[in-house]
């Protein structure tokens, strides 16, 4: 196969996901809106956090509801947990690296707070222990996930939401999880904003 065949392949092989999850994704996109929305309107923030592609994700995310997505609109309190070198080394170094994120859940978040959690392939140790702690201090989790969820879709509960590109290679997820970003990013501001 030329190169540019296989770029050509990449092309068709995400087109051809995309389009295979929308019908899988679009209910559970709109779930996940509606429970940041009322989270964000009662106060409450986005926790988020990944690993690798992951934590560029959570960053992502994160810069897109404190800055803006495509309309003007008041910053909206959201945190990536993968951002502190300080915090993230010294946990590691002190405790271990699967508690990276479970620490910072167990300090800043609170009672009805939302974690948002990226792992493409639901099976994250240090993603796990963030989602337990969350659930542990009353916080929904909104997992991002492949491959069929993993531990992270087995852990997640009734009022929590599952996110599960139905693919097993982890540059497509990541291609649909940053859709799946941008999707949430618009109905927030639908939600907030009234639609354009």
């Amino acid at each position: 196969m030329s190169l540019i065949d296989r770029i050509r392949q990449h092309f068709e092989d995400s087109a051809e996901l995309k389009r295979a999850a929308a019908a899988a994704l679009a209910a559970p996109i709109a779930q996940a809106v509606d429970l940041v929305t009322a989270a964000l309107a009662a106060d409450r923030k986005l926790l988020i956090c990944g690993n690798g592609g992951s934590a560029a994700d959570s960053q992502h995310l994160a810069a897109e509801l404190v800055g803006r997505f495509e309309r003007e609109r008041p910053e909206l309190a959201a945190i990536a947990l993968t951002t502190d070198t300080s915090i993230l080394t010294a946990v590691a170094n002190d405790y271990a690296y699967d508690q990276v994120f479970a620490r910072q859940v167990r300090a800043l978040g609170r009672e009805g707070d939302v974690l948002v959690a990226f792992s493409t392939s639901g099976n994250s140790p240090s993603v796990l222990a963030a989602a337990q702690s969350a659930q542990e201090r009353g916080l929904k989790v909104i997992a991002l996930t492949g491959r069929g969820g993993g531990r992270l879709g087995a852990l997640l509960r009734a009022d929590d939401v599952h996110l599960c590109v139905p693919h097993e290679r982890t540059a497509r997820i990541q291609e649909v999880h940053l859709l799946i970003i941008h999707c949430l990013c618009d109905g927030i501001d639908a939600s907030l904003l009234g639609d354009e």
